[in-house]
């Protein structure tokens, strides 16, 4: 067997050696960080940090197992402290009515609800398996022909616990989280749902929220503003005539990023180093604009590509795909801020989005004068109407209609 000193020092070699391919492998993928293959070794390096830590007691009590770890590349480590967002999506609800239970006794929507799916990437979840798959899809649903090095330096800025959930319970007597969707469709003029609206846990809007001179309509409160760089811009151009002249800014606001195209990760990036954006569409713009002088890491959220993708192919697999509109197909910024809530809250109202009658009311309720709802190519706004009936009607959310 060999005596203990000669146990201790193949031990210690063995310990050296492993230092040694460790810091072997860190030198060489620093050296041409263009390349595949050296995003690949960069991969690895980062993985191996990551998993040399134990599973935390948040994963072992909830619902995931070890197949769906590994399926969603989740790398384990201790979270910092934040805001009392688990590390992953899956944790049981203290909610009784919670319409996860709802979802689960329901035939249909029971095999299209998947609440093991991650829905934000951040740091711990960017590792080689998700940059390999992702990389083999088209955007937004994916990350095939953008540059490695776009990705990860923005994704692994989002490397606290708080920017692994959206939502965190709230003390309330029946430990249910309520979650508002504030749409911007005109059924919300005279509506006078803004006291209901803020009596929410959480208040989500999106693209042209215009809330001065409607308070009593849709409230005040904002806890999220989702976007893409693209319809955040465009809503500050088309609304401007609305007061529209800049997205929401509060210390408590938190801001979703919809992953679209490069323009997205080269934004966030900027806003949490606080810098202006270096290169492409938005080259030199100030994010500090958008999203105050004082937007850290902690005040963002990306939604995984992944989740977006399981949205759409789930819920929104709209027949445009099959159209010449195709390639230009994604669902609405309010369907994924929607179905979002419905993944991370216990129970979700929605108010300003298309109902049967839509006809009835202006496209937007901030519109001084009724316009017609627009259906654009690259969204299917009546196969949107027709989940959020179903949704409705199955009790799965609450739809204001009038």
């Amino acid at each position: 067997m060999g005596s203990p000193r000669w146990k201790r020092l193949c031990l210690l070699l063995l310990i050296g050696l492993a230092f040694s391919i460790i810091f072997y492998g860190h030198y060489y993928a620093t050296d041409s960080a263009r390349s595949p293959r050296t995003a690949s070794r960069l991969l690895q390096v980062e993985t191996l940090e990551l998993v040399q830590a134990e599973i935390l007691q948040d994963i072992r009590n909830s619902n995931f197992s070890a197949k769906s770890i590994r399926k969603w590349g989740i790398a384990t480590e201790e979270p910092s402290k934040g805001d009392g967002s688990s590390l992953l999506k899956g944790k049981p609800s203290l909610c009784p009515q919670s319409l996860k239970t709802k979802v689960k006794t329901d035939s249909a929507f029971g095999k299209q609800f998947d609440f093991s799916i991650p829905t934000l990437i951040w740091k711990r979840l960017f590792t080689r398996e998700t940059w390999n798959r992702l990389n083999e899809r088209n955007v937004p649903y994916g990350w095939r022909g953008l540059p490695y090095e776009v990705i990860a330096s923005a994704v692994q800025l989002l490397n606290d616990s708080t920017n692994s959930g959206l939502v965190s319970q709230t003390g309330s007597p029946d430990g249910c989280i309520r979650c508002a969707v504030v749409g911007n469709g005109g059924i919300l003029n005279g509506s006078h749902q803004g006291k209901e609206i803020d009596a929410h846990d959480y208040v989500f809007r999106l693209n042209g929220a215009v809330i001065k001179g409607f308070e009593k309509d849709v409230g005040t409160k904002t806890s999220f503003y989702g976007f893409t760089v693209n319809t955040m811009k465009n809503s500050l151009l088309a609304y401007a005539e609305y007061d529209f002249t800049q997205v929401p800014q509060a210390k408590d606001i938190r801001y979703i990023f919809i992953p679209s195209d490069i323009r997205d990760y080269l934004m966030l990036k900027s806003a949490i180093l606080g810098m202006p954006v270096p290169e492409g569409h938005d080259k030199g713009d100030n994010p500090q604009k958008y999203f105050g002088p004082e937007a850290s890491a902690g005040k963002f959220r990306l939604l995984h590509p992944e989740f977006v993708h399981y949205l759409k192919e789930r819920f929104l697999k709209s027949e445009i795909i099959n159209t010449e509109f195709g390639k230009l197909y994604m669902p609405s910024t309010g369907a994924l801020m929607l179905l979002t809530a419905l993944h991370a809250c216990d129970k979700v109202s929605a108010y300003g989005f298309i109902t049967e009658n839509y006809k009835m009311f202006s496209d937007h309720y901030y519109e001084r004068e009724k316009k017609p709802l627009v259906f654009y190519a690259n969204h299917d706004m009546l196969l949107e109407a027709n989940l959020w009936r179903s949704l409705h009607q199955g009790g799965i959310m609450k739809l204001y209609q009038r």
